[in-house]
């Protein structure tokens, strides 16, 4: 018996497929091999044709068959992972009507910004646990009063692995979980937020229907099964936004744990045990994957667009080296990088600094001290004070983290940069071999029925732990206090 899940990035789709009764991964692929393209046609846009996510998951299913043989009538459910906040708008005949508009897109600021001040700042808190902001439902208002012909055309809209879903499914539907980062739900009320949808003109019928995140959410098409090479009635088992199933991936389920990542974004994401939020709205609280009406879990997330941007940034003004090279030569240029200071803020809005767009910068340069090390090593640096700033932030809301869990891949591949998060945080990090695919494969176990929660995670392995050290701490946190004195300047 097998599960596939699907994790749908903005740089690939990755696809695992997990033996069930050895919760091992028996072949993984990723698609395509170079990153997919973000299409900029205004400053701080962002777009992608849903139709290449579809694409990609084609190709990474096709991969996986070519390096393992398995029956396909043994895959006994399918999960999705997907990038989060995007927007997608369909006809009724589902064909997509205009391009995916991103989760980094930054052209929905300013109306999230008015229906915060409309609604009232006390209203979006207690009921949304969030400013409007850039998300989902602010990018549906900015089409609906910018490109009215294309809204009135619009039989559905979805996040990006609900129209995933459809593609394997026939389907259009949601969990509540989505609605929530798409800040349609209401927290106290427990049901959509008629006063936003009220706000924004939009009608409800335009939302998906609901399905369970774990659970049966249809089944595997005749025209999805006979393109990927699966059986037909294959269930889909479960859907989840990608930090909430990066989450789930490392066992972060209960109050106070804590998960994160340094991918294309760099996220830390904390489950809490309260409808929590922060007064400025710059971590943002969603429906975690095992929230019940019983347990509340939910998932505080503060995130940082300028990651895997910035880090790839400097790998081609780097002469294109390897990362692996990058790192080594990052390491030769002392904690602090000499004094000089790189702020990662250079990919859109930053929720974190409530949605301003300050740009990237790197101050204190001295062209008699430094050199390519110190460059490498104050990007990565600034990175993880970039993620610091969001935790000291989430500490406000009763969010103590101590010890967080990351899978081994992208940023954290890095000893530099692990030893940096580790001391600058003051916690304990462990990395496990998984990843989001993974996750969602066994997720989808979860909602087969197959596992229970607590037997999801079979086959995983903790392979590395990095403590904080007493010395380097007081150096990277003596760094963080100056790199923070300079950024109030920046955004005050």
């Amino acid at each position: 018996m097998y599960f596939i899940g699907y994790d749908i990035g903005s740089s690939a789709v990755k696809a695992a497929l997990l033996d069930a009764d050895t919760g091992k991964c028996v072949a993984a692929a990723v698609s395509p091999a170079r990153e997919m393209a973000i299409q900029v046609p205004h400053a701080n846009w962002a777009e992608q044709d849903p139709e290449s996510w579809w694409q990609e998951v084609i190709n990474a299913t096709n991969l996986l068959r070519q390096q393992y043989t398995f029956d396909p009538m043994k895959v006994k459910g399918i999960g999705i992972a997907y990038q989060m906040h995007g927007l997608v708008c369909v006809d009724k005949n589902q064909q997509v009507l205009r391009p995916s508009i991103i989760w980094c897109d930054s052209r929905a600021v300013e109306t999230g910004n008015q229906a915060f001040t409309a609604l009232g700042e006390k209203y979006c808190l207690q009921h949304l646990l969030n400013s409007p902001g850039n998300f989902t439902a602010s990018k549906l208002r900015w089409v609906q009063e910018n490109e009215p012909e294309v809204y009135a055309r619009i039989h559905k809209i979805m996040l990006p692995g609900d129209f995933i879903a459809m593609r394997l499914t026939g389907d259009a539907c949601t969990t509540i979980s989505g609605l929530s980062e798409g800040v349609f739900w209401d927290f106290s009320t427990q049901s959509i937020s008629a006063a936003l949808l009220e706000h924004y003109k939009i009608d409800p019928s335009l939302l998906a229907d609901i399905v369970p995140t774990f659970g049966l959410q249809g089944t595997l098409c005749t025209a999805a099964a006979t393109v990927l090479g699966l059986a037909v009635g294959t269930p889909v088992t479960y859907r989840a936004g990608d930090q909430p199933n990066n989450a789930f991936s490392l066992n972060v389920l209960q109050p106070g744990e804590a998960a994160t990542t340094a991918g294309t974004s760099g996220v830390v994401y904390a489950v809490h045990d309260q409808h929590a939020f922060d007064d400025r709205s710059r971590v943002n609280a969603f429906v975690h994957v095992n929230n019940t009406s019983e347990h509340i879990r939910n998932g505080v997330l503060m995130c940082l667009n300028g990651t895997g941007i910035l880090n790839t940034w400097l790998k081609n003004i780097a002469g294109n080296i390897s990362y692996d090279e990058m790192n080594v030569i990052a390491s030769q240029a002392p904690v602090g990088a000499g004094g000089l200071q790189v702020f990662p803020f250079g990919n859109g809005a930053e929720r974190i600094l409530e949605n301003k767009n300050i740009g990237a910068t790197v101050s204190n340069l001295n062209f008699n001290v430094h050199g390519k090390a110190h460059l490498l090593r104050a990007g990565q640096e600034g990175i993880v004070f970039a993620l610091a700033y969001g935790v000291d932030i989430m500490a406000g809301m009763q969010l103590n983290i101590h010890r967080v869990r990351a899978g081994h891949a992208n940023m954290f591949l890095s000893p530099l940069f692990q030893e940096a998060f580790a001391n600058t945080m003051d916690v304990v990090i462990e990395l496990y071999n998984t990843d989001g695919a993974q996750g969602a494969a066994r997720a989808a176990g979860v909602g087969a029925g197959h596992y229970e929660l607590a037997d999801a995670f079979r086959g995983m392995e903790c392979i590395a732990t990095i403590q904080p050290e007493p010395k380097k701490k007081a150096l990277y946190q003596d760094a963080y206090g100056a790199w923070l004195t300079a950024l109030a300047q920046k955004i005050n």
